[in-house]
């Protein structure tokens, strides 16, 4: 998290998944946001894996073309790196220190948590508030990731001609965007335990807020692809082939009851399977609200399965629900891409902190 405080102008939000670049541009208007447009361009298969960079040049192509479609002069952009790339830690620190004696503290604290060495690491820190049992201290949270996680994709945003002002966490950015979900959902306790469930093409990554602050995040290997694959298996197809018709229709009546629902039971488990880690690693017992996220999100009926299946109450999430659009913006076409903007939707409200 390379945050900027003071006021500056706004910041594109980029996110880099394993099969698309996905560009969000917003304003404020008054007390809300308005959409500027946005952008999704597709990644050869083997740019990025499991949200590893792979082919600079590659993502760096597909950032300038994405930047191209969304059609704006701003060359102001905030990037993030995957959440398990990232070692967080909070941490405690006297309450006095000026900025320049807890940057020096971060750096001594730094080494106890950190299994790299640190010139092999991009680190940052941000004062979250007072410690909950001690006024004269405050809780400071450490981020840490290595370098080429954050170069990789610096470089890639640079080949495209744009200047990375913010380097966040993608769990971070959901956290970042989360009030708005919150927001859209009129039943949901703003001090609610709620599990944004984010399942994109290749990997699936549950982020829990509690009172609209990030308390857990994990993330494991599991998404679209897999019903992509199941579809080539079923239906004879090549990779691409199975992709578009997934998306554009055309697929023989047997797709539905023979690979959707199989698929979208399994994608329940998923989710089931998420909540149990959590429930071991914590005190909690059960979720409040389920939010779903990512590409999976959006095809349809998946909510209620997955409802039914874990008995909590689960939502599709559209950070832009309440937001005013730019003409060129399509309405219904960015409704159906919301669940897979969240990240990007984060960075871009990185503009106003």
């Amino acid at each position: 998290m390379i945050g900027l405080a003071r006021k500056r102008p706004t910041l594109i939000g980029i996110d880099i998944s394993s099969t698309s670049v996905k560009m969000v541009e917003l304003s404020r208007t008054g007390t809300g946001y308005r959409v500027e447009g946005y952008s999704v361009e597709p990644l050869p298969g083997s740019a990025v894996q499991e949200k590893t960079i792979q082919d600079v040049d590659a993502v760096g192509q597909a950032i300038k073309s994405a930047h191209k479609r969304l059609g704006t002069s701003n060359k102001l952009c905030a990037l993030a790196v995957p959440s398990s790339a990232v070692i967080t830690k909070v941490i405690t620190m006297p309450a006095g220190l000026k900025p320049d004696e807890m940057e020096g503290q971060v750096q001594l604290e730094a080494d106890q948590y950190i299994p790299f060495a640190l010139e092999e690491v991009n680190l940052d820190f941000e004062i979250i508030g007072p410690a909950p049992k001690n006024p004269d201290l405050v809780e400071v949270l450490l981020s840490a990731s290595r370098s080429e996680n954050v170069e990789m994709r610096v470089a890639a945003a640079e080949m495209a001609g744009l200047n990375t002002k913010v380097m966040d966490v993608e769990a971070y950015a959901i956290e970042h965007a989360y009030p708005l979900l919150a927001d859209q959902a009129t039943e949901l306790d703003r001090d609610a335990l709620v599990a944004v469930i984010d399942v994109g093409a290749t990997m699936t990554a549950i982020n829990i807020l509690h009172k609209q602050n990030l308390i857990y995040t994990r993330e494991q290997t599991f998404g679209g692809k897999q019903l992509t694959e199941d579809i080539m298996r079923r239906f004879g197809l090549s990779y691409d082939e199975a992709g578009r018709n997934k998306k554009e229709g055309g697929l023989p009546d047997s797709y539905v009851p023979e690979v959707l629902e199989p698929f979208k039971d399994v994608m329940a488990q998923q989710v089931a399977r998420l909540l149990q880690f959590f429930y071991a690693a914590s005190t909690h017992t059960q979720v409040d609200q389920i939010i779903l996220a990512g590409g999976c999100a959006a095809i349809p009926g998946v909510d209620e399965q997955i409802e039914s299946r874990v008995g909590t109450l689960t939502r599709v999430g559209n950070a832009f629900s309440k937001m005013s659009l730019h003409p060129r913006v399509n309405p219904r076409r960015l409704g159906s891409d919301a669940p897979a903007l969240m990240i990007a939707c984060g960075l871009a409200m990185r503009s106003f902190d």
